[in-house]
């Protein structure tokens, strides 16, 4: 949470705001399991919609598809294939993890287009940061913020958020 503090991200989105709401609804017992208009929720809603958007990558054909994700573990089989799946398909693919990364780079065939960094800084725990350059299919890069790294008990069996980022500003500063 410091990191986002440290550059201010706040919201002030009114389906946002609608969406937390009814999370904190769910959780309480007080909402019932419904779609969220911008959040991506898991576990029920997060593995298929970033599976989805790994697949929007792809569909956006060779060369155009980019995908940059930032985490501290990448240990999670189905996301993991899904990402191998992208890098055949001609999909950049950068991934920033400080922790675990069960991802091979760089193996002709199956990732050649994907490339591994490790960053380990002052603090523990670092942000998680998405970039789809497709978005939505609209052509316009999509940025998710959140807490959830690529790991089975995070995408099954824990209440984890991503949320966008749509000021653009804020979208050059991640």
């Amino acid at each position: 949470a410091r990191v986002y503090e440290d550059m201010g991200l706040l919201t002030c989105d009114p389906a946002i705001g609608a969406d937390m709401s009814q999370l904190f609804n769910e959780l309480t017992g007080y909402g019932r399991n419904i779609d969220y208009q911008r959040l991506l929720v898991a576990p029920r809603l997060m593995r298929d919609a970033l599976n989805d958007l790994i697949q929007g990558e792809i569909d956006a054909g060779p060369g155009q598809g980019h995908i940059t994700m930032k985490m501290n573990s990448l240990v999670d089989t189905g996301m993991i294939d899904e990402l191998y799946r992208a890098s055949q398909a001609g999909v950049e693919i950068d991934l920033i993890v400080r922790g675990i990364c069960c991802l091979t780079p760089g193996v002709p065939g199956l990732s050649e287009t994907i490339r591994v960094r490790s960053i380990v800084g002052r603090y523990l725990e670092h942000s998680r940061i998405f970039r789809f350059a497709n978005g939505l299919g609209t052509g316009n890069a999509l940025h998710l913020i959140g807490s959830a790294d690529l790991m089975p008990r995070n995408l099954d069996r824990r209440v984890e958020v991503l949320t966008p980022v749509s000021d653009i500003d804020l979208q050059g500063r991640l």
